[in-house]
């Protein structure tokens, strides 16, 4: 890394911490931030599975909302998490980088970004964003580095360590100070905080960050959540199956009162939001809400049915409403797409692998395509145009080859019948994989979470682990 990059990395870092000094409400700041600015929502629920929405073909869960966000922007058909797992596809959204480059590639809960790795946050914050995440971490552990408040954020509240968000039932933490719910349902926390710093900053162009945890975990959902009403009487005789669609249609619903907000606070032209999920579904449910449809694997695999994502982008005035897109594009790309929105693309950190989108999303100007798209989890995996390749690795497994253009399902292994096709996606395996830092693990979440005196979730949910 070059003197010139590195001196770049630490005005953002030092940009970073001056703002961390700065007392909450952020609605204070509103008089020094440059006007007309678009805000930025970007919401990322957990373990969703592809077909888990009703504009992405699910029968079973409702979601109204999402399917009317869709109906109003843009669908992405082709659109990939930067990884099979939690933390690893952070680290790929939110740095910008590859599995192969990515700096958090472990998934044990306290693999830490380190200071010298820019974040979105950061790079937005040169542009006089105020920046809040709400949710799930899973880079770095409260107080140490890696934390969020230490990566350009404001205001985080949440999970730090993803090991502490295998439960509903827990504290959290305000910008690594511990918060205690009493027993309260730690997604309605989550989502009153969001609401707030929404409400906070109106005034100023803000980056609202949601990595919402549900429907991952323990499986849990109060009993007085309205969600739980609409399913639990389903003939369903898988229990967890009520409670995942609960959790999906609760999401719907607040994601449809955040649109809500927006209106009301007269913001909704000028505030663009993102709907996706950090990987595949982490259970199928095969023959209820087929949430993986016909692509194989799930959550943890390489195949489609582990890395292929909804999304969904709504912007009232700019993106066109009722458009699909089969643009293949992922989570490294968020980085370039959220710094052109913001006006500071040449923030954006030389040594990242993100192509922006925008010329996708408005419509204007040429879009850019990847040669290649690049995974990596035990195995490698290219996406080259219509072609995807599953191998090598660590147990250097013999390259399979699928044409995604008539074979979603991963079903026919083409790779001797196209010999140059697998040589080339074997290069790139090869190339794009770099051996990554030491991926030191500063500590599984210990704190102990106080019990509720009188639990909220459907007994048969209480003991279910992730």
């Amino acid at each position: 890394m070059g003197i010139e990059q590195l001196n770049r990395r630490g005005f953002l870092k030092s940009a970073a911490a001056g703002a961390m000094a700065l007392s909450l409400p952020l609605s204070g700041l509103a008089k020094d931030a440059p006007a007309g600015k678009p805000n930025i929502i970007f919401i990322m629920v957990d373990d969703m599975g592809y077909h888990d929405l009703g504009c992405f073909g699910s029968k079973t869960i409702l979601t109204p909302n999402i399917d009317k966000m869709c109906a109003e922007g843009i669908k992405f058909t082709d659109c990939y998490s930067g990884d099979t797992v939690c933390a690893p596809a952070r680290s790929t959204l939110m740095t910008g980088t590859h599995k192969g480059h990515t700096p958090v590639r472990g998934n044990n809960g306290g693999v830490p970004l380190h200071p010298e790795d820019v974040t979105v946050a950061e790079v937005l914050k040169t542009g006089g964003y105020a920046t809040g995440g709400f949710g799930k971490w899973g880079l770095g552990n409260q107080g140490k580095d890696g934390a969020a408040e230490r990566q350009g954020f404001d205001l985080f509240f949440g999970y730090y360590n993803q090991w502490h968000a295998h439960t509903y039932y827990t504290h959290l933490f305000r910008n690594s100070v511990k918060v205690e719910l009493n027993g309260r349902y730690t997604h309605h926390a989550i989502y009153d905080e969001t609401i707030k710093f929404i409400k906070a900053n109106k005034d100023r162009p803000f980056f609202c960050y949601c990595p919402w945890t549900p429907p991952h975990g323990a499986y849990q959902i109060p009993k007085d959540e309205p969600a739980w009403a609409m399913y639990k009487d389903k003939p369903w005789k898988n229990n967890t199956a009520k409670v995942v669609a609960a959790m999906d249609s609760m999401m719907d619903r607040q994601v449809g009162e955040i649109l809500a907000l927006l209106k009301e606070l007269k913001i909704d032209d000028n505030t663009i939001v993102f709907f996706t999920s950090d990987n595949g579904a982490a259970q199928r449910f095969d023959g209820i809400h087929n949430s993986c449809g016909k692509m194989t694997g799930r959550k943890r695999s390489m195949n489609e049915g582990g890395i292929r994502v909804p999304m969904v982008v709504r912007w009232p005035g700019k993106i066109k409403p009722g458009q699909v897109s089969d643009l293949p594009w992922y989570f490294p790309d968020v980085m370039a797409t959220l710094a052109e929105i913001g006006g500071v693309s040449g923030e954006v950190p030389k040594d990242t692998d993100g192509i922006s989108v925008v010329p996708t999303l408005l419509g204007k100007g040429e879009q850019k395509k990847h040669e290649f798209l690049f995974w990596s989890s035990g195995s490698h995996a290219v996406r080259m145009g219509k072609w995807k390749g599953i191998g090598g690795g660590k147990g250097k497994k013999p390259l399979r080859l699928y044409d995604l253009s008539k074979d979603i399902g991963e079903k026919n292994d083409v790779a001797e019948a196209n010999p140059e096709i697998v040589k080339k996606i074997t290069a790139i395996m090869e190339k794009e994989w770099v051996t990554p830092r030491k991926q030191v693990d500063d500590g599984k979440y210990t704190g102990k979470a106080p019990k509720p005196k009188k639990p909220k979730t459907p007994k048969k949910n209480k003991k279910k682990k992730a």
